[in-house]
């Protein structure tokens, strides 16, 4: 499964609805592609998709701070063997995605930031772009698109889930939200892997992932609850268990999702509930 932000835009920017429907088909195909590799490779795969597509929120059309600046936004986590890896405030790493994973897979920490973040990404060989280059006239004119994410759950039942963001626009530089910190906006364990969007400081003060994957009540009813324990504040989410239940609730106007199930389905995608 995978989503591109929830949210209220004005009409028009959301007037044409194929170029989602195109991405987020895309981002499937791509987990698809890279499900042999492993659940947090097809995470990455499809998050990487949606990075490159600046219709969202992530990577190359991430929204500007007050100082006319892009700080991105990413996390990793896999459910089987309970590690993680986070990013944020990065200025000039193209997929910050990418980063995420080689700080679970390359180091002994969960979370690198800013400077010390750019700094692992150019030992590691990530590709790196002008921070000009991740700012596009759609992102910074006009009301924002959303964060990007992803669920899987593998063929050997392993989970994984991974978000990037651009943050929210105006934010103050410096400022972090829920996408990169295990728990509020990304989890993964044995049981359920997580994926929020939406209003990030009302996520990170109620842990909104991790408190789905812990809930006893069935999927579809833990997210619900989720999103109603955040008192009316934006969020959205997708969601996926160990036994293949999957869930995409939200409480605004809009929220981009695709998914595929497996088998020769074709890839299902929706912006309107």
């Amino acid at each position: 499964m995978v989503h591109g932000g929830a949210g209220n835009p004005a009409p028009e920017r959301i007037a044409d609805e194929a170029p989602f429907h195109a991405a987020l088909e895309q981002a499937v195909n791509a987990a698809i592609a890279a499900l042999p590799h492993g659940a947090p490779a097809a995470a990455v795969a499809a998050v990487e998709l949606l990075e490159d597509r600046p219709r969202f929120n992530a990577g190359r059309g991430s929204v500007p701070t007050t100082d006319r600046t892009v700080e991105m936004d990413a996390a990793l986590m896999c459910g089987r063997s309970g590690r993680a890896g986070a990013v944020a405030a990065v200025r000039t790493v193209r997929h910050p995605v990418a980063l995420a994973r080689a700080v679970l897979e390359r180091s002994p920490y969960v979370m690198l930031v800013a400077g010390g973040a750019e700094r692992f990404a150019a030992e590691h060989g990530l590709e790196r772009m002008d921070p000009d280059w991740f700012l596009v006239p759609q992102a910074t004119d006009a009301p924002g698109p959303g964060t990007v994410g992803a669920v899987v759950l593998d063929g050997d039942g392993a989970l994984a889930a991974a978000t990037s963001t651009g943050g929210r626009r105006g934010q103050a530089p410096g400022r972090v939200g829920d996408t990169p910190v295990i728990g509020a906006g990304t989890f993964a364990d044995s049981r359920r892997a997580i994926s929020m969007t939406g209003d990030g400081e009302r996520i990170l003060e109620r842990l909104s992932a991790h408190t789905i994957a812990v809930s006893p009540a069935p999927l579809a009813a833990a997210c619900d609850d989720a999103i109603a324990a955040l008192g009316g504040a934006h969020a959205g989410l997708i969601a996926v268990d160990s036994s293949g239940e999957i869930a995409m609730p939200f409480n605004t106007g809009v929220m981009h999702r695709g998914w595929w199930t497996g088998g020769t389905a074709p890839v299902q995608t929706r912006v309107y509930e």
